[in-house]
């Protein structure tokens, strides 16, 4: 007999470092691993939200080729909210260390050329608004511009802006069918944004750019619900929500210009 009765752990001997039992370590790697695990699902979640951009843009190029504008850009829409959701999810779970094997940018940029870019050109010059070799000169200095602006890696400024224009097409477009303008008008800001993305003018990113922040991402969000409403009504003449993309829009383009002329104001020193 040794004296130790089972189950009953002897006092420690002074002067003698314990190491915790295999049974004591366990729960602590197992909880470790759990967290672990967690956040490498929320990681790939969030590359496999951003995958189904690529989804939504094949039924908008379906839709586009029966002509189905108002449901087209519908599809853009729901494409366009995936984008600015899935940014802040991939920064929040820290994609790039906890599910390095797919490459989120590289995604989310093949993803915004189809919906940003490609899809609207399309609609652009199938749709009639630009008439004869207007209509070919917007799908090339469309597709041929945003291309070379997406690979430029100087695309973000400081501040988490964009310099130049973001070949956000599927915006401009939009409104443009919404508003109907002449076809001069349009042939002017088409090239007069192709230009501007090679330009030093700042753009605001409505969900990163801290300056103004509230009121650029309460923008965002009405250009959104008004978008969506000119959709679903088949962009009617006389809807409100012609007025609502009008003033959103003009907000999203001038804001970042309007920052670069406005200095920011000066904090009181305490």
């Amino acid at each position: 007999m040794t004296g130790r009765i089972q189950g009953h752990r002897p006092p420690p001997i002074p002067g003698r470092i314990e190491i915790p039992t295999p049974s004591r370590i366990a729960p602590v790697t197992i909880l470790v691993h759990h967290i672990h695990m967690s956040d490498r699902l929320k990681a790939l979640s969030v590359h496999l939200l951003t995958a189904t951009g690529a989804v939504l843009s094949m039924f908008a190029m379906l839709a586009a080729v029966d002509e189905k504008w108002s449901l087209m850009f519908l599809w853009l829409v729901v494409a366009l909210i995936v984008d600015g959701v899935d940014g802040p999810l991939a920064r929040k779970y820290d994609v790039q260390k906890n599910w390095p094997t797919y490459d989120g940018v590289l995604m989310d940029l093949i993803v915004d050329y189809l919906t940003y870019v490609f899809i609207p050109a399309y609609a652009l010059f199938k749709s009639g608004l630009l008439a004869g070799w207007t209509g070919w000169l917007a799908i090339i200095v469309i597709c041929y511009g945003s291309v070379i602006y997406f690979a430029d890696t100087r695309m973000k400024t400081k501040d988490k802006s964009f310099a130049g224009f973001p070949a956000c097409w599927n915006m401009v477009v939009l409104v443009l069918f919404a508003v109907e303008p002449s076809q001069s008008v349009i042939l002017f800001i088409v090239v007069g944004l192709t230009v501007a993305m090679f330009t030093n003018l700042k753009f605001i990113h409505p969900t990163r750019t801290k300056r103004w922040h509230n009121l650029s991402l309460a923008m965002c969000v009405g250009w959104i619900a008004f978008a969506a409403w000119a959709a679903w009504v088949d962009f009617a003449e006389g809807s409100l929500a012609h007025w609502g993309l009008i003033v959103t829009s003009l907000y999203l383009v001038l804001a970042g210009i309007a920052q670069q002329i406005i200095p920011e104001g000066i904090r009181r020193v305490r």
